[in-house]
């Protein structure tokens, strides 16, 4: 299960949330990010979406991030990001609210179970 506390900590100073479509989910913490993300072709029609908190509510903005995340692949992760003082590197901006691969199973896991394996019959060498 999913822990979304801390997206609902940033989501109160949150500018606007971007989706590419595919697995990137971003909750932009400024202007100036909520301004590259249109540059960088967020929110044309291509399958993309930047939506702005001047449009949504707090609880709407939740709401589409969590939809989001189940409707994308899974690749998936939210990350906060926010504008770094010039010189800095702009990474330092980036925040994981929640960790790519944070829904996965521990692929460990499968190997502890016997049924895992299944019914091998060790006469059938060649059965390739």
């Amino acid at each position: 299960m999913i822990d979304w506390t801390d997206v609902e900590i940033v989501l109160p100073h949150a500018k606007a949330i971007a989706f590419d479509g595919c697995h990137k989910i971003y909750v932009l913490m400024d202007n100036e990010q909520v301004a590259k993300m249109t540059t960088y072709g967020y929110g044309d029609d291509d399958g993309s979406y930047l939506l702005t908190a001047d449009k949504l509510s707090k609880a709407e903005m939740l709401d589409t991030l969590e939809r989001w995340y189940d409707d994308s692949c899974s690749l998936r992760f939210i990350h906060g990001v926010s504008t770094v003082a010039e010189g800095v590197d702009p990474n330092e901006g980036f925040t994981s609210l929640i960790e790519q691969g944070a829904d996965w199973q521990d692929d460990d896991d499968d190997y502890d179970d016997p049924d895992h394996y299944g019914d091998e019959d060790e006469d059938d060498e060649n059965d390739y």
